[in-house]
């Protein structure tokens, strides 16, 4: 995540929580303690740059938002208004594909058009 997005997305986070009134400690209960005060107090502050996808699914049922919003605010699913046209996945999750090397990508692309030749 690059420092601008970043800052931007710890700053919705901290926003979703204290516009609600809650406390760190109050998420960590909210969420079963599948989220610790002291993981979120990270988050919050940019400590932590890549929360993990199970973190941001607790985290959206806690606040109330939509799971996808989290997930873009992260930046690990694309939308319209943070791509260009020259991006080769619309809106696709990127969470296990930032180091891939040209080889591996190739493959990816070789198996996406088998299974969409499959299902025609």
């Amino acid at each position: 995540m690059q420092d601008e997005q970043l800052k931007s997305f710890c700053g919705h986070l901290k926003n979703l929580r204290t516009s609600q009134n809650l406390s760190l400690r109050a998420v960590e209960k909210m969420t079963e303690k599948a989220v610790s005060n002291a993981y979120l107090s990270q988050l919050e502050n940019g400590q932590i740059k890549s929360p993990s996808a199970n973190m941001l699914f607790s985290l959206a049922q806690a606040y109330g938002v939509e799971y996808q919003s989290l997930m873009e605010k992260a930046g690990y699913i694309l939308t319209k208004s943070n791509t260009d046209d020259s991006t080769k996945h619309g809106r696709a999750a990127t969470f296990a594909v930032e180091n891939l090397t040209s080889d591996e990508e190739q493959e990816l692309l070789n198996y996406l058009d088998f299974i969409r030749k499959k299902g025609k």
